[in-house]
């Protein structure tokens, strides 16, 4: 059993229809029909969303996606139209809101990695392929790879797995021509993303994205290399044959797998709240993350 510790009620909001809660965002369609996105404080891990909130965690996401996004344009359009709030909407949605262009999603989660780690580590030590690409011997948790990979996967509901897929199952799924538009973006974008991050002192390990279609273009959709869906690395701790500590939930992942939780993931108890120094250190990372990558001082 997994999801929600305590699911929220969506906030009514005039002229506004609430679509779904997910782990993170909450969706509305306006008047206009344009998606409205709300990036909550809420904080995911092991496939619960906890009952404790991270402060500011949404804000940072929306904050950097945008970021992101000025800088990828030249290779791929994104949907996000604007960051006014709605009429009525709540003030705590400031810095958290992207109205955005309804797209035609393709449902796949275009993955790509540069290194090793993760769930593609896990398949490597068994079949020395992850996604079924064959990968040379040798490599351990954090090994840089020959060049980055394309391993996508089937999204999942808001509990549930991601499943990683191979290339050819994407292209039964979606047609070749769109498979391998997909392919082709999503390394194109992350080999950018790696290049500034890296100029930055910071490893782009892997990163998911979303892409939907708007008048057949493909378009760049929901968030983009953030720590929700990226893992960053410092490049001066990075070391080969061990975990790499990183910029994102890992404070609440340690704790969450410590005796002091008294939690057990295997188990059918939903996890506890955090402690608050949990808490402060996770929201710590989440900011040095977007001041080392933007440049910025996070207000």
């Amino acid at each position: 059993m997994s999801g929600f510790v305590e699911k929220p009620e969506p906030i009514e909001v005039p002229g506004l229809v609430h679509l779904h809660t997910g782990k993170v965002r909450d969706l509305y369609r306006d008047a206009d029909g344009n998606l409205v996105m709300v990036a909550s404080d809420r904080m995911s891990a092991y496939d619960w969303v906890l009952p404790t909130e991270i402060p500011d965690k949404g804000r940072v996401l929306t904050q950097l996606s945008l970021w992101w996004f000025d800088r990828l344009t030249d290779l791929v359009p994104h949907h996000v139209l604007s960051t006014d709030l709605p009429a009525g909407a709540p003030a705590d949605w400031e810095g958290r809101t992207l109205v955005c262009r309804a797209l035609d999603m393709v449902p796949v989660e275009c993955v790509a990695r540069g290194y090793l780690t993760g769930s593609g580590l896990a398949e490597y030590r068994q079949t020395r392929t992850v996604c079924g690409l064959a990968l040379p011997e040798g490599l351990t948790d954090g090994s840089e790879l020959p060049s980055p990979i394309f391993t996508p996967a089937t999204k999942a509901e808001v509990g549930e797995h991601d499943e990683n897929v191979s290339y050819e199952e994407v292209a039964r799924q979606v047609g070749a021509e769109t498979a391998a538009l997909l392919r082709q973006t999503t390394l194109a974008v992350y080999g950018r993303a790696r290049d500034i991050a890296r100029d930055r002192g910071i490893l782009l390990a892997d990163t998911k994205f979303e892409f939907g279609f708007a008048d057949g273009e493909l378009v760049l959709a929901d968030e983009v290399l953030t720590p929700d869906s990226s893992r960053f690395w410092p490049a001066d701790e990075w070391q080969p044959g061990r975990a790499q500590p990183s910029f994102d939930k890992q404070f609440v992942r340690d704790w969450l797998t410590s005796p002091a939780s008294g939690w057990d993931r295997h188990g059918h108890q939903p996890p506890p709240a955090l402690p608050q120094d949990v808490v402060d250190r996770t929201r710590a990372k989440y900011v040095e993350a977007y001041e080392r990558l933007t440049g910025l001082s996070w207000a």
